[in-house]
C-alpha cells in the first residue's frame, strides 16, 4: 500500500486552523550537538538529532541531521495503534510489509517500497516503538541526488534521548503535544 508521500500538496500552507504554526524549529542544543530543542509555536520540547550531528553536507550513511527547511509531506503509525485525535495530518498504517529504500543505487533510493525488498532497506514497522508515529520529511524525496541521505523522517525517541542515524527524534508524549501544529506543508526547520 503506498501511503506515506502524496502526489503534490495543494499549497504549501497548512490546512485547518490558521493559527497552527507553519514553521517548527529546531536548534541545536548549546553543548551538545546530538540534541535539540524542537519549537512549535509555545511548545518547545528536546529531541535527538542524528549521530553526525547537524550537518549542511548529509550524505548517505553519515548519520547527520540535515541543515535544512524540510516539509512535511506524510505521517505513518505502527499498525495496530489508533491515530490520535489531534493529529493534524491523517497518518497512514505501516505493517511488516512496508519498507524504505536506502539503497543509493536502486531507482527506488528514498521511496516507500514493499517488503520483501532485494536492495539495502529499511522496516518501517519495527520491534522497538521508533517508528509508532513518524512523519516524513521532504529531504532528498522531491530533488533527489543518489547518495544524498535517505528516510528522514521526525519520529518517537529511543529511551535517554539516544542519536538517531539523521532523524530528529521526540519522545512519544513530546510527539503527541507536537501533532497538530504538523500538516502537509508545515516546514521543519534545522538551523
Amino acid at each position: 500500500m503506498r501511503i506515506l508521500l502524496p502526489k503534490r500538496p495543494a499549497s504549501g500552507k497548512p490546512s485547518g486552523r490558521g493559527s497552527r504554526p507553519r514553521t517548527i524549529a529546531v536548534r541545536q542544543k548549546p553543548g551538545d550537538r546530538l540534541k535539540a530543542l524542537v519549537r512549535a509555536g509555545p511548545v518547545a520540547v528536546p529531541a535527538a538529532l542524528g549521530r553526525g550531528g547537524i550537518t549542511s553536507f548529509k550524505r548517505e550513511g553519515d548519520g547527520g541531521t540535515p541543515r535544512a527547511a524540510m516539509a512535511v509531506l506524510g505521517g505513518f503509525r505502527r499498525g495496530g495503534l489508533l491515530a490520535p485525535d489531534r493529529s493534524g495530518i491523517a497518518l497512514s498504517r505501516v505493517g511488516p510489509g512496508d519498507g524504505w529504500c536506502d539503497a543509493p543505487s536502486h531507482a527506488a533510493y528514498n521511496r516507500q517500497v514493499r517488503l520483501p525488498f532485494a536492495a539495502s532497506h529499511e522496516t518501517l514497522m519495527r520491534t522497538d516503538a521508533l517508528y509508532d508515529f513518524g512523519y516524513v520529511l521532504d529531504w532528498n524525496i522531491r530533488a533527489r541526488r543518489r547518495g544524498g541521505g535517505s528516510a528522514i523522517f521526525l519520529h518517537v525517541a529511543r529511551p535517554g534521548y539516544r542519536p538517531t542515524e539523521g532523524c530528529i527524534a521526540l519522545s512519544r508524549r513530546d510527539l503527541l503535544r507536537l501533532m497538530p501544529f504538523l500538516r502537509r506543508g508545515t516546514r521543519v526547520r534545522v538551523v
